[in-house]
């Protein structure tokens, strides 16, 4: 099964999704039916639904969209891991079949060791009763909270989505690999090649500007723990469907037919255990 581990839908709301700067062409609603034909033309049977603001109502809303949408193969949504009400609401989501992990938005919170908090570490320790997996969306200053985190519950599946933001466009590397190979290091950690575009010039970028961060993350966490994203519509700031793929495909072509259905579906279905 070819998937895309990485993709968002929204109801587009200036008040719900601050984040969605003026003048970027994404301000508009986003569903299923749209995604369709982009899957289809790179041979991709369905995605994963990944939550695009901290809300219970739009974990709700992605799990209605996934009900009615066979493209739809799972949903990272959202639960607040500090809450004494947590277990409810994995009690209340855990059930549901395409539920299959969650992911908080640690990019933007101030602390860069927010992780490691007590309240959020009571929460992640929830995850593995309820089977469910957890997304690390993090800047490269976070990614030392990543691996403690990652260390501290070896038991717990965690995925690393963008290959944490490396500033593509400023060529900026080192500082980044060398926190990355120890992330890699944890065998519960994997990561997805995805959100790379919109950290490089989006006018501008070539696929030659990425292939020494992929060469990091390919040797880092070898074959069987990397996994294609689009993190579409958000590419769409720098790249149509087709071309972030093309990107992706170009790379991973020379590693083998093998490296290439786990990179396109294998990993992610193993990962979030989709069928």
């Amino acid at each position: 099964m070819r998937l895309d581990s990485h993709q968002h839908f929204w109801n587009y709301d200036e008040q719900q999704y601050p984040w969605i700067q003026h003048g970027w062409p994404i301000r508009r609603s986003y569903g299923p039916e749209d995604l369709a034909p982009e899957l289809a033309q790179c041979g991709l049977a369905g995605s994963v639904a990944v939550q695009a603001r901290q809300s219970l109502t739009e974990s709700r809303w992605l799990l209605e969209l996934a009900e009615r949408s066979p493209l739809i193969k799972g949903v990272v949504g959202w639960v607040d891991l500090r809450s004494p009400e947590l277990p409810g609401q994995l009690a209340e989501f855990s059930p549901h079949p395409k539920f299959v992990g969650v992911r908080h938005v640690v990019q933007d919170e101030p602390d860069d060791e927010f992780m490691l908090t007590v309240p959020f570490q009571r929460g992640i320790g929830r995850l593995r009763e309820f089977d469910l997996t957890y997304d690390l969306l993090v800047y490269p200053r976070q990614l030392m909270a990543a691996g403690e985190l990652a260390h501290a519950f070896p038991h717990q599946p965690f995925v690393l989505d963008h290959i944490a933001k490396p500033l593509i466009r400023k060529g900026e590397i080192s500082d980044w690999a060398a926190t990355i190979r120890e992330l890699a290091a944890l065998p519960n950690v994997s990561c997805k090649v995805s959100g790379m575009v919109t950290e490089a010039d989006w006018r501008s970028w070539q696929p030659a500007d990425f292939k020494p961060y992929l060469d990091v993350v390919f040797a880092a966490f070898g074959p069987e723990r990397v996994m294609y994203g689009s993190d579409w519509p958000v590419c769409l700031l720098a790249g149509d469907y087709g071309r972030v793929f093309e990107l992706a495909q170009q790379y991973v072509r020379p590693l083998g037919a093998e490296a290439e259905a786990r990179f396109f579906g294998g990993n992610a279905a193993a990962f979030y255990g989709l069928t």
